[in-house]
């Protein structure tokens, strides 16, 4: 039985997005020792008031995009041997494309534009196995569905 989601295009046995179905590419090369992304935008918005209590309207403002991405240690490493100086802080603006390939065979794509690494730090502590590094970016815009 099929269900159907807000756009009438019907998903089978009710099948949705799951963490394999992503595929996050940073500058063009698919990154597979990713653990996990996160990825977002908040716009200004502010109620006018005008004759009596209650508004009469709203003003749009600012829209601020925010992403953090969380790659392997070795993921970073293989990224920060790309740079002269080691320091990912310094990469040249990338674009990070986000993937949804789902067995419905209905793609979804959202791209993180002019993205910049913003911090690069490890937190080792006794009886870790392996190493997952949160990294902070700063992005000009997200294309939503593009």
């Amino acid at each position: 039985m099929a269900s159907v989601i807000n756009n009438g295009i019907p998903y089978v046995n009710g099948k949705l997005y799951d963490w394999a179905d992503i595929v996050v590419t940073i500058a063009g090369v698919p990154i597979t020792g990713i653990t996990g992304i996160e990825y977002g935008d908040e716009q200004d918005m502010e109620l006018k008031y005008g004759a009596g209590r209650h508004p009469v309207g709203y003003t749009k403002g600012r829209i601020t995009p925010s992403a953090k991405i969380t790659l392997y240690q070795e993921e970073v490493e293989a990224i920060m041997k790309q740079t002269i100086n080691g320091r990912i802080q310094d990469i040249a603006p990338f674009d990070i494309i986000v993937c949804y390939l789902p067995d419905t065979g209905i793609v979804h794509t959202d791209k993180l534009r002019n993205c910049l690494f913003k911090n690069n730090a490890r937190t080792w502590k006794e009886g870790d196995k392996g190493k997952e590094v949160e990294l902070d970016l700063i992005l000009s815009n997200i294309d939503w569905g593009k």
